[in-house]
């Protein structure tokens, strides 16, 4: 499993502000659109810095490219995203 602190080189103590200054700063650096050269590994690594929320002691991970939701963990578990046909 993945060590989300780490990724974006935080404290595990570190308050909900310093985590979202953080994923604020690495999600540009490894956002697929901007890495056409090795876009393998910066949509491997953009995943592993994607946002961390914790709700009623779950933790949601989600990721999000071009304002869409492509991806969603909870505890640790990818649930399948629901695909709109309109």
């Amino acid at each position: 499993m993945v060590d989300y602190y780490e990724v974006l080189g935080v404290q595990r103590h570190a308050s909900p502000e310093d985590i979202k200054k953080a994923y604020r700063k690495q999600a540009p650096k490894w956002h697929p659109d901007k890495n056409l050269k090795n876009k393998e590994e910066a949509e491997q690594k953009f995943k592993q810095v994607a946002e961390r929320i914790v709700e009623n002691g779950q933790e949601r991970v989600e990721v999000e490219e071009d304002g869409q939701l492509k991806s969603l963990t909870i505890n640790g578990k990818e649930h399948l995203l629901r695909l709109d046909n309109k």
